[in-house]
């Protein structure tokens, strides 16, 4: 096991990563930006290095620096969390280059899943089912039009080297290929610095599914369920729950075959999620999330693993504990984050003056923030994830809905409102939503 690990991120990652290190007996350095000079992870980690002022690019996306503040404090590995240098395979391979364990899968698996065209070419060599496509990037507008024609439209075009809904647009006649392909290759080049892109057939109001794996060095691949994650606003998850209400128990053991199988096939170690589009009875491979997701709290309430520790034991080279593990009961997560829904879900940083978070059984709160605390508008507008537990799912969201009233955050504004909507109204309350669900319930064409 490390002696010493250092968090290479900030907020309630950051502070999670150190509380598994607590328990482990690992100590953990926390780095900062001048504009957390006061957070939590700087206050509870065993030592804490400032890399930079607040800009993202002048300190925790400055690799020279994260890989200076390990060695001057004798770190033997490097936690990247989520966001941020996670999923970055150069960082990854600097790491290793500079003696430091990376706590995540090899550079070469980050980059084969990164490059979204070559991740799908990887699945369906391995039997995983992939949506009809282009085999690779698509060179012009004319080959994304011949390839749109043989697959039929609707299609997708898609940023090869990113995700999250950049680079992305959805094509549906021959008429829109030229101007969406032009507008795909400029977003994917200014967010990703890669301007290639590739086609898919476009699914309409599928359910977005991933499945957690832990990769362990042996070739061992768990799986420890699914997470519904369709309760999107421009592909930026806002609810997740665990099981997925719309999934049959043999739908739910083809996608964690296929998991596994995807995750043999390129050698994974650590945390990930295989995420696929689900339809009828038929799914396919998106992608895969080299790194520890935001949502991984509703697997671990339901597996009662954790999963932040668990991946600390497979860098370390220990075999999984987790192979008869079982599944019990319903989690379901929300994201509060600091935009105004009302808005247009405008960022809402500030002072936080107020803030009580909920209790009582069944409910966790993984959460940076604190009365005084200030919401910065350099990061990330997250400012707690909100977890549910029951013994079924009418429990879970019972609680949940308990647990928004008494969640009171003052001074910003949050997305609170929206999810007391969300939760009370008749689709989530049966499960019976999909990936376009959210924006019709906020534009109104979908009633509470």
């Amino acid at each position: 096991m490390f002696r010493k690990i250092l968090v290479a991120n900030r907020g309630e990652i950051a502070l999670r990563i150190i509380r598994a290190c607590r328990e482990l007996g690992v100590d953990s350095v926390s780095v900062y930006s001048q504009a957390d000079a006061d957070a939590l992870h700087v206050r509870f980690a065993d030592e804490a290095v400032c890399i930079g002022p607040p800009p993202a690019g002048e300190s925790y996306l400055n690799i020279p620096r994260l890989i200076g503040a390990a060695e001057i404090t004798d770190a033997e590995a490097i936690h990247p969390g989520y966001g941020f240098l996670a999923e970055n395979a150069q960082f990854a391979e600097i790491c290793i280059e500079s003696g430091l364990s990376f706590i995540g899968p090899s550079p070469e698996t980050i980059s084969r899943m990164g490059d979204k065209a070559l991740a799908r070419k990887t699945m369906a060599e391995a039997g995983v089912p992939i949506m009809p496509g282009s085999e690779g990037v698509v060179a012009d507008e004319k080959e994304a039009l011949r390839q749109a024609e043989r697959v039929g439209f609707p299609v997708i075009l898609k940023a090869a080297a990113g995700g999250g809904g950049k680079g992305m647009r959805v094509v549906r006649s021959p008429e829109e290929i030229g101007h969406s392909f032009a507008m795909a290759r400029v977003e994917a080049a200014t967010a990703f610095g890669s301007g290639e892109i590739y086609l898919e057939r476009f699914l309409e109001s599928p359910r977005h599914v991933e499945v957690q794996i832990m990769g362990y060095q042996d070739g061992t691949v768990v799986t420890f369920g699914e997470r519904d994650c369709s309760i999107q606003r421009r592909h930026q998850k806002l609810l997740e729950e665990s099981p997925s209400p719309g999934l049959s128990e043999q739908m739910r053991r083809k996608l964690a075959d296929a998991a596994v199988t995807g995750a043999k096939a390129v050698g994974y170690v650590g945390a990930g999620t295989v995420e696929f589009l689900v339809k009828g009875d038929g799914f396919h491979f998106m992608e895969m999330n080299t790194r520890i997701q935001v949502e991984h709290p509703v697997s671990e309430m339901v597996s009662r693993v954790d999963l932040v520790k668990e991946q600390i034991l497979a860098a370390a080279g220990e075999q999984s504990h987790c192979n008869n593990h079982t599944l019990e009961g319903h989690a379901i997560e929300v994201r509060i984050n600091a935009e105004d829904p009302d808005r247009g879900f405008t960022p809402s940083p500030g002072e936080i003056t107020a803030f009580h978070v909920p209790g009582g059984m069944g409910i966790r709160v993984d959460t940076h923030a604190y009365a005084g605390y200030v919401i910065s508008p350099y990061y990330d507008s997250l400012v707690a994830k909100l977890i549910a537990f029951g013994n079924d799912r009418d429990e879970a969201l019972c609680r949940m809905a308990r647990a928004l009233d008494e969640f009171i955050i003052e001074g910003i504004a949050t997305t609170i409102p929206l999810h007391r909507r969300l939760i009370a109204s008749r689709q989530i309350a049966t499960g019976d939503y999909h990936t376009a669900f959210l924006e019709g319930f906020i534009s109104g064409e979908l009633q509470d």
